[in-house]
C-alpha cells in the first residue's frame, strides 16, 4: 500500500489540531499590556500544545519518509496516534479554563503520555514491517528518548500531585529534549533521499 495517502491525512489532521487550538486564543477584554498578562497563561498553554504537536509532525515525516510501504496494522496504528494527538485541543483547553488545577494538568499528562505510548507502537509497527536491518531500525537505534519520555511523564504525573504546575514543567522540559534534533535520524532521512532520486 502506497504510503502518500497516509502522510497526507496525517498532515490534514495535525493542520486541524493546530488551527483548533489557535481559535481558542481570546482577545485581551481591555487594551493594556494588563489586559494581554491575563490571557498570557493562555497563550503559553497552547505554545506548548503547539511545540508538541510540531514535534510529531516533524517525527512523523522523518519516520514514514522511512517506510517503504504500509499496511493495515500501520494504518490502524497511525489512526491510534492521530486520535491521541486529535485530543490536545481538549485537555490543553481544559488546563487553561481551570486555572492548572489537579484533574485538568493530570489529563493533559496522560493526553501526552497516551500519545507517546501510540507514537512508540507505530514506530514498532514499522520497525517489524521493515525489519531490524531497516533504516528505521537503523536510524532509531537505541531510541533512547522514545523510551524515557513515557517514565518521565509518569514523574511529572506524580509531580503534579504536589503541586499542578510541576507536572507542567515536567511536560515542559519533556518537549525541550525532544526540540533537539537527532542528527542519526536526518542522516537516514538524507541518505533515504538521495537514494530515490538515483532510481
Amino acid at each position: 500500500m502506497n504510503k502518500n495517502r497516509l502522510e497526507a491525512f496525517s498532515d490534514g489532521v495535525l493542520a486541524i489540531v493546530i488551527t483548533i487550538m489557535v481559535l481558542e486564543l481570546r482577545v485581551p477584554h481591555e487594551p493594556s499590556w494588563q489586559g494581554l498578562a491575563e490571557v498570557l497563561p493562555t497563550f503559553l498553554s497552547y505554545l506548548l500544545s503547539f511545540v508538541y504537536v510540531g514535534i510529531y509532525w516533524n517525527n512523523h515525516h522523518h519516520m514514514i519518509h522511512l517506510a517503504d510501504r504500509v499496511n493495515g496494522g500501520i494504518l490502524w496504528a497511525n489512526l491510534h496516534l492521530l486520535f491521541w494527538l486529535s485530543l490536545f485541543p481538549f485537555s490543553t483547553r481544559w488546563m487553561d479554563e481551570s486555572g492548572f488545577l489537579l484533574v485538568p494538568v493530570l489529563v493533559y499528562g496522560i493526553n501526552l503520555l497516551c500519545a507517546a505510548i501510540a507514537y512508540y507502537i507505530l514506530q514498532q509497527t514499522l520497525i517489524r514491517q521493515q525489519g531490524r536491518d531497516g533504516a528505521l531500525a537503523r536510524a532509531v537505534g537505541r531510541d533512547w528518548k522514545g523510551k524515557t519520555s513515557p517514565l518521565i511523564y509518569l514523574g511529572g504525573l506524580a509531580l503534579s500531585t504536589l503541586h499542578p504546575l510541576l507536572g507542567v514543567a515536567v511536560y515542559t522540559v519533556v518537549a525541550l529534549i525532544w526540540l533537539v534534533p537527532d542528527r542519526r535520524v536526518e542522516h537516514f532521512v538524507a541518505q533515504a533521499h538521495q537514494d530515490q532520486r538515483r532510481r
